[in-house]
């Protein structure tokens, strides 16, 4: 980790620091989804959306869903396009229109990854989400620059396997710090 130094935060994770207190970002971990010039698009993947499941979505699409689609959980992705859905999965990457993250993540928002999870043939690994986070050119790295995000590598282990209420810990733990003794101030050196 220590040559961790990206010019582009496609495929890291970006953890909040407690001074950042927008409800949205609060205490939130971000899959950097894509970034380029134009700006960067993210996942939330640490925020469950209450009151909603698989289910109730595949429902209001039409689609037939198997036994236990109500235990799918929907997240709430980020508060831009807010209305739309996003899935987060692990292999396989290519579902028509498929970003690839990295070589074991992939972000897709099409009809045919939300039927063949529904039907339970989709991908092993994945987050149903509703809307993503969005950054204007140069705004992630000016947020960068004011101390309000840590950042590392994604792992796939936190995104998939880890309880959302113990991503942020798990993250920031990953970087070798002890969360408890982050300051709700921001520094520079």
């Amino acid at each position: 980790m220590d040559d961790f130094k990206p010019t582009s935060f496609k495929g890291c994770f970006i953890m909040a620091m407690p001074a950042l207190q927008d409800p949205n970002f609060r205490q939130s971990v971000t899959c950097i989804s894509e970034h380029t010039d134009e700006g960067a698009v993210g996942i939330v993947i640490n925020q469950l959306h209450d009151g909603l499941n698989g289910k109730m979505i595949f429902d209001e699409l039409g689609m037939v869903s198997v036994e236990g689609a109500a235990s799918i959980p929907v997240h709430v992705g980020g508060p831009v396009h807010s209305n739309e859905l996003f899935v987060l999965h692990g292999p396989p990457l290519d579902w028509g229109t498929s970003l690839k993250i990295n070589d074991t993540l992939a972000l897709s928002n099409s009809i045919a990854i939300l039927e063949a999870i529904a039907k339970g043939v989709g991908p092993g690994d994945f987050l149903v989400c509703l809307g993503c986070a969005g950054w204007a050119p140069g705004q992630l790295e000016w947020e960068l620059s004011q101390n309000a995000w840590l950042v590392s590598e994604c792992d796939d282990e936190i995104i998939f396997k880890c309880p959302e209420e113990e991503k942020w810990e798990r993250a920031i733990r990953r970087l070798g710090i002890d969360p408890q003794l982050l300051s709700d101030s921001g520094g520079h050196a």
